[in-house]
């Protein structure tokens, strides 16, 4: 099996001249010298660190390191340019992200050109694992505008001689499908959702098994009912990329062996930690991932929490590298809609039960109130004339399937109405998606108890 191609390139940042192998502890010993750089850096440059950590100790090794406060995204909300360590007329590109359901300012991340090349660099690695010189790789994420991600991943690519097309996120099947028949052997990189409804929609018929070499999924989370669903219906090799415009859009990448993310350990420093005390985590334990950036210069982040469930990997992987392994992210914290009982419902968990159905392209999920019980509500979009046969499929799905069913088994939750939409829903490959929880009251919400058949009907997006 071939090694991850990120451990050369991290070996020639953090190793002396001649080494062949990476090592892990000249890699650690590494990451606690940039760690306190990091951290002298930020206190001499940057307003908002030089408050926030006033007071802390020095960083002498890593439990130091772990004494200091968190970076929250309400500070990059509230703080803004505070948070700069160069002038403006340095900063390159400016990206603000808006939180679904806020209506607060967003948050404004700052990139100077290296930090940006830095991130080109990881793209250029990170792909090798997927794509050689002489392929086509079909970007289906925002790229129109210079140094968005698509934009960003098309310059990585056309320096290893792979030639990228830059389609943007779908909005029209027919469009996306007729782009990837022009492409034989190509590569895709795209949103899960989109992916699937590609793959599954009948527009998408013509894409034979074996047309499509390989995919790439990153921007949300990757169930791994869709992971499946794409290899069987394309017949091709599925990978997938976890990142945040936080970590500088690059975060960290699936090998061959598809068991974990390896991250750009010589940019970032990743953590767990609980998600409620804040403690650190031992390997092997699920919790909050937090990272801090080892060699921004625009806006480095110093312990940030990303809110997204995960935990890192305690076996070697089978690449043979010595790159940590951050195991598949769970989706955001946040987003788990709190139930009785102390139980939670997720969308990662709906993604895992519900994705499995044929014919299901996509759906949005809220939960409600009526007669003093949780209610779960389903809008799904489906393919053409199979509307009753998938919602009979999603409700022995929600009844059935682990650990969803349990939800309804003692009655934290009980089954509301499980509507159809035919537009689909567009998606930009900012936005995460997440349950509504609409108990506050929606008159809309049919008030349904128990675990009686849905109404089947059509309905706008939830």
């Amino acid at each position: 099996m071939k090694k991850t191609p990120l451990e050369a390139w991290i070996r020639q940042r953090v190793q002396p001249a001649g080494e062949e192998m990476l090592r892990r502890r000249l890699l650690a010993s590494y990451q606690l010298e940039k760690l306190r750089e990091t951290v002298s850096y930020v206190r001499q440059f940057n307003p908002f660190y030089r408050e926030l950590l006033h007071g802390a100790g020095e960083v002498t090794n890593l439990e130091a390191f772990t004494a200091l406060p968190f970076t929250t995204p309400a500070d990059l909300q509230t703080q803004g340019m505070r948070m700069l360590c160069t002038p403006l007329d340095q900063i390159e590109r400016i990206v603000t992200l808006q939180s679904s359901g806020t209506t607060g300012p967003g948050k404004r991340v700052f990139f100077t050109r290296e930090d940006l090349e830095s991130t080109v660099e990881f793209f250029r690695h990170g792909m090798a694992t997927m794509v050689e010189a002489g392929a086509t790789v079909v970007i289906f994420l925002p790229g129109e505008r210079p140094d968005s991600v698509g934009d960003l991943l098309a310059k990585a690519l056309t320096q290893i001689g792979v030639t990228p097309v830059v389609f943007g996120p779908v909005r029209d099947v027919a469009a996306a499908r007729a782009e990837i028949l022009k492409h034989p052997g190509c590569c895709l990189v795209g949103i899960p959702t989109q992916m699937l409804s590609v793959a599954r929609s009948e527009a998408a018929g013509a894409i034979a098994p074996g047309f499509v070499h390989s995919v790439l999924l990153s921007t949300d989370y990757v169930s791994r009912a869709i992971e499946a669903e794409l290899e069987r219906l394309w017949g091709c090799r599925v990978f997938t990329h976890y990142g945040l415009t936080e970590t500088g859009l690059g975060g960290g990448v699936e090998c061959a062996a598809g068991e974990g993310y390896h991250l750009r350990e010589a940019d970032l420093y990743a953590e767990i930690v609980h998600p409620v005390s804040g403690r650190p985590m031992a390997d092997g334990e699920e919790g909050e991932v937090v990272f801090t950036t080892l060699t921004r210069k625009g806006m480095p982040l110093v312990r940030y929490r990303t809110g997204d469930r995960a935990m890192m990997l305690t076996a070697p992987c089978p690449c043979g590298t010595v790159l940590r392994r951050l195991g598949r992210v769970k989706g955001r914290i946040e987003f788990e809609v709190p139930l009785h009982m102390g139980m939670t419902v997720s969308m990662t968990d709906l993604d895992e039960a519900l994705f499995p159905i044929s014919g299901l392209l996509d759906f949005t999920a809220s939960v409600a109130q009526a007669g003093g019980r949780d209610q779960l509500h389903l809008s799904l979009q489906v393919s053409s004339g199979d509307e009753e046969r998938v919602a009979r499929k999603a409700l022995a799905a929600l009844l059935h399937a682990e650990p969803v069913a349990r939800l309804f088994r003692e009655k934290a939750l009980s089954v509301g109405s499980i509507t159809f939409d035919h537009r689909g829903w567009f998606t930009s490959g900012v936005g995460k998606r997440r349950i509504a929880d609409r108990r506050t009251g929606c008159a809309y919400l049919e008030k349904r108890a128990g675990f009686h058949m849905p109404k089947f009907g059509m309905a706008s997006p939830a």
